[in-house]
């Protein structure tokens, strides 16, 4: 159990005045309590008191999370809702989790009914939003892989190759670098379709002239990396140079005006402005950025309608992109930690204009 995590959860309940709280997020009561349960289908839960009380809500199916903690067991042919009313305060509003399925929250209304349901898993979100030494040190590691993964990617491309042999060349690279696996769908994208911010890899061939965009990243000891480096191949156009180049000093600036204090919908407008000015403001279609941790999109991120204020610990993207329909796309990405003093980039790979022979 982490006690420093949960007494920032407790304070989060105090000034939300909250007096209950049951998270269902298994990431997050893995991050408070170090016990992981993947549920399924099945009720499962850590319900929270500000007085301080911890229980865990189990199916019989589950391992023990152990001595220390109090436990609420049920089977599969047990009314699981009715056990949490029984457990929780009936007259008090009860914080939930965003991801409680409505299947176990509209029964439990029913056996509470005045224990309004309020949505809270912000309270914890806004924890692991900031990330403490332990995880900072396990996010640079899972960037260090990222790097390690792109720069081998990049000496792999070659004539002939297909997004799809790209794509899972980076994925079993992962695996030999002792990751669990990919963070998300490893995007590689040739020419046209990289003008499709999410676009999945296929069968398209690499051909002369196409830019190289490749969004990657891995989940090693739980945390996630992200990242996104664009080649050209074998040539570049004028207008891909330009494209580039602005793409390139969007990512820079933005990362400079970077430090503890500053809001971050600012940082998304200087690189907004940059590309706008440029003339390619319709062509940057979504927001700069978004944090990340043990899932590769984690609540919070950096847009125009972003009300959150840089804090140290912080780690999130910076991407800006450029979208051109029919033609090619170019987006630079970067995971980045708030320090004390400003920010560091977690990513060292080259942003240099680059071609590949």
């Amino acid at each position: 159990m982490n006690q420093n995590r949960i007494n920032r959860v407790l304070e989060g309940m105090k000034t939300r005045q909250l007096t209950q709280l049951f998270l269902a997020d298994w990431k997050s009561i893995w991050y408070l309590t170090g016990y992981s349960c993947e549920p399924y289908e099945r009720m499962y839960g850590l319900y929270l008191s500000s007085s301080g009380r911890i229980v865990f809500v189990l199916n019989r199916l589950f391992m023990d999370p152990g001595d220390e903690f109090e436990k609420i067991w049920y089977t599969d042919t047990d009314d699981g809702p009715k056990l949490l009313s029984e457990l929780i305060d009936p007259e008090k509003p009860l914080g939930i989790d965003k991801i409680w399925p409505a299947r176990f929250l509209i029964p439990l209304m029913g056996y509470a009914p005045k224990a309004t349901p309020v949505l809270a898993s912000d309270i914890v979100d806004d924890c692991r939003a900031r990330k403490d030494e332990e995880e900072i040190l396990l996010m640079k590691e899972a960037s260090r892989v990222n790097d390690v993964v792109n720069h081998r990617a990049r000496d792999f491309i070659h004539e002939g190759a297909t997004e799809k042999e790209v794509a899972d060349y980076i994925d079993k690279q992962y695996r030999a670098e002792g990751s669990e696996s990919n963070a998300f769908t490893t995007i590689v994208s040739f020419g046209p379709n990289a003008a499709d911010p999410h676009h999945e890899p296929d069968d398209t061939v690499l051909r002369e002239g196409d830019c190289v965009l490749i969004d990657m990243g891995c989940r090693k000891n739980r945390y996630c990396s992200d990242m996104t480096r664009t080649f050209f191949y074998k040539t570049v156009s004028d207008e891909q140079e330009k494209v580039y180049s602005i793409v390139k000093d969007a990512n820079a600036s933005a990362e400079k005006a970077l430090r503890p204090g500053v809001k971050l919908s600012d940082i998304d407008g200087i690189a907004r402005k940059i590309i706008t000015d440029a003339g390619y403001g319709p062509y940057f279609t979504h927001r700069l950025g978004h944090f990340i941790g043990q899932d590769d999109h984690e609540l919070g991120d950096v847009s125009s309608a972003s009300e959150i204020i840089a804090e140290e610990g912080m780690i999130f993207s910076i991407e800006p992109g450029i979208y051109l329909p029919g033609k090619f796309g170019v987006r630079i990405e970067d995971l980045v930690l708030i320090t004390k003093d400003g920010v560091e980039v977690l990513n060292h790979e080259s942003k240099e204009l680059t071609v590949l022979q």
